[in-house]
């Protein structure tokens, strides 16, 4: 059976991953545009050329070869691990150096990194950074050294945003999860239950609009759920906060009814799941995740029933080839935004075909009026007055 769902209507153009930006047309530079990008690794030659014609307008710094640098946000988990292996790959393809380093998901230590790039003269950085508060700090040094910078999934001031089009893929995943526990525990069962939902408050109002989709989505299906039913818990965008945090407010769930979650990603949602079996409630449990990079953790848990996809390992794809337009004198758009798709088991094998697909997958209707109504009420919050470009229109 097929997903019958506007959430695949790219997927079944035969686009797997792409992406949207502003007005301004797509540019072909060396085989790659910031829109309609098939997401596949360019050539060697054509790396190679993006890199001559970048520095015939921007000479390396040192006068040989061009250093890109790149701040993890924690190479511990493995959405970012898959990143930075697709910048790595795409950097020596192109015959440049890449130096990295690690933000241990921590604001000072990204601030540290991002002075020692400075020291080193790099020509580009791209930015992976989890604390909001060190964001206009990190920004203003790059500026005074003449640093271009590509921030993905969290903003930076004056950086060009890479990444996730938070206020979809957070609706996608709470309508899916909605819709799957109604056709799990039925209609009336549903709004008995519990919806635990993993936040990251420390990143700011933008990763929020991914959180706030999640929870609407699964309040424009299941309608009526009661809101003091909401269990809201800081992952910190970790499995390991995520399962402590959980075992602190399982408790307050009365037992036999349904237990509903999903987090800001795979991570922190794996860890929501082993501390609900871990005290017993198995049975009870549903879980959607955000990110699909957890691919074997779904496969292999029964209430793990689908995962938003943003496919971290063709990121790179993007990166390189954005950093080397951008020193090539190309003007990138202020927003890049990737479109998502859901992953379940019964699709998996359709954008992972090392993976079987196993069953059937759930057929999905999007409730694209509410989502609408959604981005409206998104955009007339206060904290959004300088994110409107990262809200889609529809």
């Amino acid at each position: 059976m097929k997903l019958r769902t506007n959430l695949l209507r790219l997927a079944a153009a035969g686009a797997m991953v792409a992406f949207m930006a502003g007005a301004a047309p797509a540019q072909d530079f060396h085989g790659f545009t910031t829109t309609g990008f098939s997401g596949e690794q360019l050539s060697a030659e054509n790396l190679a050329a993006a890199v001559v014609e970048a520095m015939a307008k921007t000479p390396p710094k040192n006068g040989s070869k061009y250093v890109l640098a790149f701040a993890n946000l924690d190479a511990g988990i493995s959405f970012c691990a898959k990143v930075q292996q697709g910048i790595e790959a795409n950097a020596k393809a192109a015959g440049i150096d890449i130096v990295i380093a690690d933000n241990r998901l921590d604001g000072a230590t990204a601030l540290a990194n991002a002075e020692s790039f400075i020291n080193r003269d790099v020509d580009f950085v791209i930015e992976f950074q989890t604390d909001a508060n060190f964001g206009a700090t990190i920004m203003q040094k790059m500026n005074d050294a003449g640093i271009k910078v590509i921030a993905i999934d969290i903003p930076m001031p004056g950086a060009t945003f890479f990444g996730a089009n938070n206020p979809k893929s957070g609706y996608m995943g709470g309508v899916y999860l909605g819709q799957a526990a109604i056709a799990k525990f039925g209609a009336d069962k549903v709004k008995e239950g519990y919806f635990i939902l993993g936040d990251l408050p420390q990143s700011g109002a933008v990763p929020a609009m991914r959180t706030g989709g999640q929870k609407a989505g699964f309040l424009a299906v299941v309608e009526g759920f009661p809101e003091d039913h909401i269990i809201t818990i800081d992952t910190k965008n970790t499995l390991e906060e995520s399962f402590a945090q959980t075992n602190n407010v399982l408790g307050r769930i009365p037992a036999g009814v349904p237990i509903l979650t999903t987090a800001i990603n795979d991570q922190a949602t794996t860890g929501i799941i082993r501390a609900v079996k871990q005290g017993g409630r198995e049975a009870d449990l549903l879980a959607v995740g955000m990110g699909a990079d957890e691919l074997a953790t779904m496969m292999s848990e029964p209430t793990f029933v689908a995962s938003v996809g943003y496919f971290p390992e063709r990121y790179g794809n993007f990166l390189v080839p954005m950093a080397l337009m951008e020193l090539a004198g190309h003007e990138l758009p202020p927003t890049v935004l990737m479109t998502h798709v859901m992953v379940d088991k019964g699709n998996i094998c359709q954008y992972y075909p090392d993976f079987k697909c196993e069953g059937e997958s759930l057929q999905v209707t999007f409730p694209q009026e509410k989502f609408v109504e959604h981005l409206a009420t998104i955009r007339q919050q206060p904290d959004m007055a300088g994110s409107v470009e990262l809200i889609p229109t529809e």
